[in-house]
């Protein structure tokens, strides 16, 4: 990615601002969907190596790929490429449809965020595809963020609107995103393992790129080729725990009655079947580090876990570099912060953690922070994030902007937008969550 895309008005006149711009750079071309697939993935005549597997493509009578998510269409054109004449065929299930595509590739959209008629044909059509699969077929899955809106598959009887009412009563009484997909993948014949257990006995290669923090594999795109390590108790247990059994719709009790099981770790079917994460948010701060390392900065990993209040986590960042007596240094921290809605102003997590950060950041000389929302959309804005220095305070009471007046009412977009500090690559086709880069010069 053009690393001059990035360059702010900060960044312009900084004397390192061309290097910090190619650093952000690096972070979104290391999980770029087709680099990410192409990195992992080399074939040499009929020898094909995936991650550390290699796999004889003339042993197998038929080689399939089936892509659900976001970043669908340019993940399987890499693919694509690599198997050359190899390929039999392939299911695609993107957001949306876009130019000319290989005649061997069935292309359904889906939808997102919210799974509609589109999603239901998306996994008929994947559940169909998979009947003729056999013991001789290789199976490869590209799977990336928003496969499980853009493809469902309910079971008998349990319609799309009984799981938006699931939904709707497990938001309302405050259950947790981790214990709403526990009940989401024991209603669905593709998530939690479904897939895999539909595509088994072939041979299964997963390739995916991760939208979801600490990348565990049940939750990206709800795990389709993961084993589920929730059970039926785990559901039975949150029903009570919140009250639900006079809520929720009768067909989806009646099916968890049934007890029909996800397939578990160590389940024989998952023998054929390699999941490889091509693409995430360590992965993304890792290259941005090799870079940065590069241009002679000490590189400090703040891990790849940080969640909470955007403007708690800008404090507590901030004390770590302002404790840090290293220079010059690049600290990075991955993570997806969240927003408490107050005011009516515009914004976005990254651009919220930015503007808490301007007055902790105020005088100081050779201090930097720049937030980056991997996907180049920051919340309902055109912006990635922006940057902060130790200038940002003094140049925006310059201009009339008082930061806690704008922080309060959650319009970060308009306070950078107005200092030209706003990060714009652009849509970058990829999403691994965000990265909060601080710097010490």
């Amino acid at each position: 990615m053009n690393s001059h895309l990035f360059l702010s008005s900060s960044l312009k006149s900084h004397f390192q601002g061309t290097k910090i711009a190619s650093i952000l750079s690096a972070a979104i071309e290391a999980v770029e969907p087709g680099e990410a697939v192409s990195r992992f993935v080399k074939r040499d005549q009929n020898r094909l190596v995936c991650g550390d597997h290699l796999y004889h493509l003339d042993q197998y009578e038929h080689v399939y790929l089936m892509a659900f998510g976001k970043a669908a269409q340019p993940m399987s054109s890499a693919l694509v490429e690599i198997l050359g004449n190899h390929l039999t065929r392939g299911w695609l299930v993107p957001k949306h449809e876009s130019g000319e595509h290989d005649p061997r590739l069935i292309i359904q959209p889906g939808s997102h965020p919210l799974p509609d008629e589109n999603s239901l044909k998306a996994g008929e059509m994947l559940l169909s595809a998979v009947e003729s699969f056999t013991e001789k077929d290789l199976v490869f899955c590209l799977i990336s963020g928003g496969g499980s809106a853009l493809v469902t598959a309910p079971y008998a009887g349990v319609t799309l609107a009984d799981m938006r009412e699931l939904t709707r009563q497990l938001l309302a009484c405050g259950a947790r995103i981790d214990e709403i997909n526990t009940l989401r993948r024991h209603l669905d014949r593709i998530k939690g393992g479904g897939l895999a257990k539909h595509i088994s006995p072939a041979t299964l290669v997963s390739l995916i790129l991760s939208d979801v923090v600490n990348s565990p594999l049940e939750a990206i795109a709800s795990g389709a080729t993961a084993p589920d390590p929730s059970t039926l108790q785990d559901v039975s247990e949150i029903i009570k725990k919140y009250d639900l059994e006079n809520k929720i719709p009768d067909s989806i009790l009646n099916h968890f009655d049934q007890q029909i099981e996800t397939p578990k770790p160590g389940d024989e079917l998952f023998a054929r079947v390699k999941n490889i994460l091509v693409g995430s948010n360590e992965l993304a701060a890792q290259a941005a580090a090799q870079t940065a390392c590069d241009y002679g900065f000490k590189t400090i990993d703040l891990g790849n876990a940080w969640q909470g209040e955007a403007r708690d986590v800008a404090k507590t960042l901030v004390e770590k570099l302002l404790t840090c007596d290293q220079s010059p240094v690049c600290m990075i921290a991955g993570g997806e912060t969240t927003v408490t809605i107050q005011g009516v102003g515009q914004g976005g997590r990254n651009q919220e953690l930015a503007l808490a950060a301007v007055p902790l950041l105020a005088d100081l000389p050779d201090v930097m922070l720049v937030t980056l929302a991997t996907d180049g959309e920051d919340g309902p804005t055109n912006a990635a994030g922006a940057v902060v220095t130790g200038e940002t305070a003094s140049r925006a009471q310059a201009l009339g902007l008082n930061p806690a007046e704008y922080l309060a009412n959650n319009d970060s977009y308009h306070f950078f937008e107005q200092l030209g500090d706003l990060l714009k690559p652009g849509p970058t086709g990829t999403n691994v969550n965000d990265l909060t880069f601080l710097f010490r010069f």
